[in-house]
């Protein structure tokens, strides 16, 4: 029989999605008491610390991430702006344009800027916003830790809807890129 058991950080990204505080208490009892119940009741399973060290190693790696709206509907928004919060004017008034478009308000998504969190891959902000759709304006999926797609099309990674396309402000000037992306959009059916 294979063994169950992992120390893969990304396995265990999938179980421990909760803070773990670690606690010293002076009294051992409970060490001792545990200790019996694994050489007793399952030899084959290594200590507990094996398994926990990981875990705690994974969530101090998770960044505090500050966004705009409330994410109701799970729909992660990145755009990439070193300058502004968001984007500049034109950038701003396209992207209201995109949401106003597929239906959505401030409380259906998460809009995050990317240039903000440099490094931050696909399964912490996966992790995080629990997204379903996922819109990259100025995000390259490399970026990601993803293989390279095309833009503006769908794609599905792990059960999530994912759309690259240019940062704003260079999807504002391109009217094929918008027609393109406006024809992607229509597909997802919000």
């Amino acid at each position: 029989m294979v063994s169950q058991l992992t120390t893969n950080g990304e396995g265990l990204r999938l179980f421990f999605t909760d803070d773990i505080y670690l606690v010293n208490e002076p009294d051992s009892t409970l060490k001792e008491e545990s200790q019996t119940y694994l050489k007793e009741e399952v030899p084959s399973l290594a200590q507990p610390s094996v398994v926990s060290e990981p875990a705690v190693s994974l969530i101090k790696e998770q960044p505090e991430f500050k966004f705009l709206g409330n994410n109701n509907r799970n729909i992660l928004i990145l755009v990439n702006d070193e300058q502004n919060d968001v984007s500049d004017e034109k950038g701003r008034e396209l992207l209201r344009k995109i949401v106003k478009s597929i239906n959505l308000s401030a409380s259906d998504f998460a809009l995050l800027n990317y240039a903000k969190y440099k490094g931050a891959s696909y399964e912490q902000l996966k992790a995080r916003f629990s997204s379903v759709i996922v819109f990259a304006f100025g995000v390259s999926a490399e970026q990601l830790g993803l293989k390279k797609h095309p833009e503006n099309m769908v794609i599905t990674e792990g059960g999530v809807k994912l759309i690259f396309s240019s940062a704003l402000q260079k999807l504002d000037e391109d009217t094929n890129g918008k027609k393109v992306l406006w024809g992607s959009l229509k597909q997802l059916g919000l």
